[in-house]
């Protein structure tokens, strides 16, 4: 277990990342820093966001909420528009931010927050699906399901039916459970990244429509989403999810590696050149593991797994340099295709091929997440 030390270590990063960072310029969004993009409506602002208010929730301290609120607040008009946000875009990934607002309503009273998910919600009813019903990815991805877009979209769609709809979670579940049933592997019980309902883009089997291999923040991303959905929908409608939840845990274990507790990049190959322990997914299993015990989703000895997972990563990628913390070894992004970027075809040499960074949200985020669960023990 890590010591207090390492603790107090990690709220110190804490503060940092909030002292250094402003809506126009946030220094956990390596992806926009590097590529010198303006400040925008995005996913990766919006994991640090849900993780700040979850510190909020769990130690009442009122500065997480402040500049959840000031930070989600500059994009947010009293119309509740959205600044820079496209909805002609038709990206799940521009949804996930929106999850905080309905805390920020609730906690603030503001009502440019209701009118936001309203406006969300609209983009939502008019995402195109797959002829089953899935949600196709991003327009420019017709007809392809990913994983990652099911923590993107679902848990807004969720908290939306429990606190502005009427409480119909059915098409939640027919989502998730589509996906499962789809891109699961028989063999191993991992899920690929990527689903081709037309089985016509070059990276999907023509026979399956499914991606090659088992990226580790795409299980990640929908290990949350389940964890979250648990957590959202009332216990007596979440039966499916929860248990495909646990056969996912289940199926893990296996994975995990047998000193830090962390995951592969490409999940089932750690002998594969290149291959390494991976930050950001790691953290997202481990905080699915943490949650499903808490919840009761899952036996209580997963959470003893989800803790020794939290620790390695503290362990091992939790590093000083200067005065300074800095949480290391996350994949930058990874996706596939589109057709004129053949790089991104979801095989293992691909995977591998993506940046390894520092600080970046998408591992940020789920480490903190994890720690909320660990100070709820």
């Amino acid at each position: 277990m890590a010591s207090r030390k390492t603790y107090a270590s990690l709220d110190q990063y804490i503060d940092r990342l909030i002292r250094e960072s402003t809506p126009e310029r946030s220094i956990w969004n390596v992806e926009k820093l590097r590529g010198g993009g303006s400040a925008s409506w995005n996913y990766v602002d919006g994991c640090m966001m849900t993780a700040l208010l979850s510190l909020y929730e769990i130690t009442g301290e009122k500065r997480f909420l402040d500049f959840t609120d000031g930070f989600i607040g500059a994009f947010v008009e009293e119309d509740g528009s959205i600044r820079t946000y496209k909805p002609e875009k038709q990206m799940l990934d521009d949804i996930n931010e929106g999850r905080v607002l309905f805390d920020l309503y609730r906690e603030t009273g503001r009502e440019k927050y209701r009118r936001a998910a309203d406006v969300l919600k609209r983009a939502l009813d008019a995402q195109p699906r797959t002829a089953e019903g899935s949600w196709w990815h991003k327009k420019i991805y017709p007809d392809q399901v990913w994983l990652d877009g099911i923590y993107m979209a679902q848990p807004f769609a969720a908290l939306y039916e429990k606190n502005f709809g009427d409480g119909d979670y059915s098409d939640i579940l027919k989502q998730v459970s589509l996906a499962a049933s789809r891109m699961r592997d028989a063999k191993t019980g991992l899920y690929y990244h990527g689903y081709d309902a037309s089985r016509k883009a070059f990276w999907c089997d023509r026979e399956t429509g499914l991606s090659r291999s088992f990226w580790l923040r795409a299980i990640g991303w929908f290990s949350v989403a389940l964890a979250d959905l648990c957590g959202i929908l009332p216990e007596e409608e979440a039966g499916p999810l929860r248990d495909i939840y646990a056969g996912l845990m289940r199926d893990l274990l296996p994975f995990a590696d047998p000193d830090t507790g962390m995951y592969y990049q490409v999940v089932d190959h750690p002998e594969a050149e290149g291959n390494y322990l991976e930050t950001s997914g790691s953290s997202m299993i481990a905080y699915a593991m943490l949650k499903g015990a808490r919840l009761g989703v899952l036996d209580a000895s997963f959470a003893e797994q989800g803790e020794k997972t939290f620790d390695g990563i503290v362990r091992t990628c939790l590093s000083f340099r200067g005065e300074e913390l800095n949480l290391d070894r996350i994949c930058l992004v990874a996706g596939l295709g589109p057709e004129d970027n053949p790089r991104r075809d979801g095989t293992i040499a691909y995977y591998l091929s993506e940046p390894i960074v520092s600080n970046d949200a998408k591992g940020v985020a789920p480490l903190l997440m994890c720690y909320t669960e660990i100070k709820r023990r």
